[in-house]
């Protein structure tokens, strides 16, 4: 499988968890996070899309001079990164907070604002680069794995 086909698939596989992790938000914002199930969904579906966003640097940059390379982008590409960044650190964190006490924290609170302009952030790049979702359709099956 070529780059540009995993990351046709990352990228796709991205766009529709965009969505559902936006709306399992909106619902825990809505509830004070009230509810253990909605909790739940919430990381199952924030867990892999976490994990695919870091895929998808990797098959920008790989792990050699990525840093360099990652350097070089735009400005809110770099605020992207960060927002991420501080998604991820404070959604561990909120998340063994609610493991231990079973309630919303203010730390909850700040994890769903930074999660919610990484969201702004997200769409924003996805629709700067739409273009990448018109091309032609890369066929996943069209080489052997």
């Amino acid at each position: 499988m070529t780059k540009a086909q995993k990351l046709k698939i990352c990228d796709w596989t991205l766009a529709i968890l965009l969505p559902i992790v936006l709306a399992s938000s909106i619902q825990l914002e809505a509830t004070s996070s009230s509810g253990f199930f909605p909790v739940i969904f919430h990381i199952i579906v924030a867990l892999p899309f976490m994990c695919l966003v870091v895929w998808h640097i990797y098959l920008h940059f790989q792990w050699k001079k990525w840093l360099t390379k990652f350097s070089k982008l735009k400005v809110p590409t770099h605020i992207l990164w960060w927002l991420y960044v501080l998604t991820f650190i404070s959604g561990v964190a909120t998340f063994i907070h609610w493991l231990l006490s079973n309630v919303h924290s203010p730390l909850g609170g700040v994890h769903g604002k930074i999660g919610f302009l990484m969201i702004a952030f997200a769409i924003g790049h996805t629709i700067k680069r739409i273009k990448f979702f018109k091309k032609k359709k890369i066929s996943v099956f069209s080489q052997p794995l």
